[in-house]
């Protein structure tokens, strides 16, 4: 991923919020990138452009070569169904379908036939073999998390954008959620953009980058 000039402008009652001022960044295939920084600097809005989930206000924004900042939203939905996986601190997951139809749904969109049996595979993955059929309602917040990695990766994608996946988990399961990402992040070779702000998750990364007022401030 190659980011230039990227700025993000959003009104207000009081006038234009400049959210993101002028982001810079490198990202190159298989690394793990932790992004730090204060409440409010930009973080999750950077993520947000990145995903094509928020439309920049200016700059570019290159994935695997294809500039996406131009794309319209059928595009853009399409590249993230075919390489960009996503996971939230908030789960996400529909309430009235099953773990495993959870992880089936960007395996159907994507005409797989063989979704099911893939979805599978990939709660199997992440220790949820046992709970297939269960709804979200009936899972624990960490099972529930581990739904939604096994959702993010069973389409393989080349991007994984995190962001806070452990904000709603206490210290222990958040963890064990994190073990379990970095292994799927490992054992797949996918790219990891890590919003965090916890200091020694970030640390497992390769490299930090510090966002504060909507700049890359280290």
């Amino acid at each position: 991923m190659e980011v230039r000039g990227l700025t993000l402008t959003v009104p207000s009652a009081a006038g234009p919020v400049n959210i993101l001022r002028g982001i810079d960044m490198d990202v190159q295939s298989g690394a793990a990138i932790g992004i730090v920084g204060p409440s409010g600097s930009g973080k999750t809005s950077l993520l947000m452009v990145l995903a094509g989930l928020e439309r920049a206000s200016g700059g570019s924004v290159r994935l695997a070569g294809r500039e996406i900042t131009a794309l319209d939203e059928d595009a853009l939905a399409r590249l993230r169904r075919d390489q960009v996986g996503i996971v939230f601190q908030a789960f996400h997951l529909i309430p009235t379908m099953t773990a495993l139809e959870n992880v089936a749904i960007p395996l159907e969109l994507a005409g797989l036939g063989d979704a099911l049996d893939r979805a599978e595979a990939s709660l199997r993955a992440v220790g949820l073999g046992h709970r297939l059929t269960h709804l979200p309602g009936q899972l624990s917040g960490g099972e529930q998390q581990r739904v939604a990695l096994a959702r993010a990766f069973a389409p393989a994608p080349r991007l994984l954008l995190a962001d806070e996946p452990t904000g709603n988990l206490d210290r222990a399961t958040g963890e064990a959620v994190m073990d379990l990402l970095f292994e799927l992040r490992a054992s797949h070779g996918t790219t990891l953009l890590l919003i965090t702000h916890d200091a020694a998750l970030a640390g497992r990364c390769e490299r930090i980058v510090h966002i504060a007022d909507g700049r890359i401030a280290a």
